[in-house]
Parts: C-alpha cells; sequence; structure tokens
C-alpha cells in the first residue's frame, strides 16, 4: 500500500517561497513508470494541477504556474518537494501530493492534504 505524506509550514507571508515536501512510502518513487504530483484546491474552487516529477526525474509545469514553480525531488529519502515562488494570498489552497501512471490516468493514490495560507 503506498502512501503519501504532505509536510510543510501552513503559513507564508506575501512574496516568500511556498516549501512543500510529499514523503512516500510502500513504494519507491523511481519505480516505472509513474508520475508524481502537486496539486492543489483553493477555498471554493476545484483541483488545480500544479506540476509532477517523473520517476526518471523529468519534471512537467501547469504553464500558469511555471515561471514560479520547481519540482524536485530527493531519492535517498523518497521524498519529492514543491516550491513556490513569489507567492500571493491567491496561492492560498489545500496542497496535495498524489501519483499517476500519465495524462489520462487516474491519481490511485493521495496524500491527505494540508492547508497553506498566505497572509502576512
Amino acid at each position: 500500500q503506498v502512501q503519501l505524506q504532505e509536510s510543510g509550514p501552513g503559513l507564508v507571508k506575501p512574496s516568500q517561497t511556498l516549501s512543500l515536501t510529499c514523503t512516500v512510502s510502500g513504494g519507491s518513487i523511481t519505480t516505472n513508470y509513474y508520475y508524481w504530483n502537486w496539486i492543489r484546491q483553493p477555498p471554493g474552487k476545484g483541483l488545480e494541477w500544479i506540476g509532477n516529477i517523473h520517476y526518471s526525474g523529468s519534471t512537467y509545469y501547469s504553464p500558469s504556474l511555471k515561471s514560479r514553480t520547481s519540482i524536485s525531488r530527493d531519492t535517498s529519502k523518497n521524498q519529492f518537494t514543491l516550491q513556490l515562488n513569489s507567492v500571493t494570498p491567491e496561492d492560498t489552497a489545500v496542497y496535495y501530493c498524489a501519483r499517476t501512471k500519465g495524462l489520462g490516468w487516474p491519481y490511485d493514490y493521495w496524500g491527505q492534504g494540508t492547508q497553506v495560507t498566505v497572509s502576512s
């Protein structure tokens, strides 16, 4: 059973960098052919895909967030990390990490989500 767990600060000040880590257990982030994703849900809105990192290490980002986003991984810890720069209150959301086999495939495992609020 694969488990994902998000961690990071719940409050970030405007213009700072949001940094979250997803720790994976029960499966390796380097296993063929999975993508490891970051997704968020702002209050009262739908899910928004942020980006992902492939088992090979390649990264893919939402065009609308690409200029501010970086996803990396630490294979020794079986973790992947989201950094979102220059945050504004519009980045307030519940942030999730999730696994998928690729475009068109469902997300088969999700973390429980972590609330991040951007406020001074």
